[in-house]
């Protein structure tokens, strides 16, 4: 995983509605970057399904959260629908992964982003990263804590 007080690595990724959406679109604000292995599966459902339920009181703290996995944006846009996400879902489709990878969130062996979560202040630096266990959702309160830090 990357290391806090690293630069964030720039990025410009195609969001669910085929939208270029940069690191720079987020300047002054944080951003968590919320890395998960692919749309549809039962743990990325319950992740950002949790994120949803909360994603008001992330922005009344100032930080805005996206989605970030390997699935392409049609995909993205079938996923969100289906889970009334509002939060948008960016795709690391091609190359592939390389934004993963930028941020150390990539899992070379199964071919996918890891579920890891990642906190950019405004001023573009990693606040806090955090790659959870195979097969363990991260909970929100990880994400409450950090902003609070």
């Amino acid at each position: 995983m990357i290391e806090p007080g690293t630069k964030a690595p720039d990025f410009s990724l195609r969001d669910q509605d085929g939208s270029a959406v940069s690191l720079g679109d987020f300047a002054g604000r944080s951003l968590i970057l919320a890395f998960y292995p692919a749309d549809f599966s039962p743990g990325c459902t319950n992740q950002l399904s949790l994120y949803q339920e909360v994603l008001d009181e992330f922005e009344a703290r100032g930080a805005a959260l996206v989605g970030i996995s390997v699935d392409s944006a049609y995909c993205h846009r079938a996923f969100r629908e289906q889970r009334n996400l509002t939060m948008p879902l960016l795709a690391d489709y091609h190359p592939k992964g390389e934004v993963s990878r930028a941020y150390g969130a990539y899992n070379d062996e199964r071919g996918h982003s890891s579920r890891s979560l990642v906190l950019i202040d405004a001023d573009g630096i990693v606040r806090w990263a955090y790659e959870s266990p195979p097969k363990e959702v991260p909970g929100a309160n990880l994400i409450f804590d950090a902003l609070s830090a």
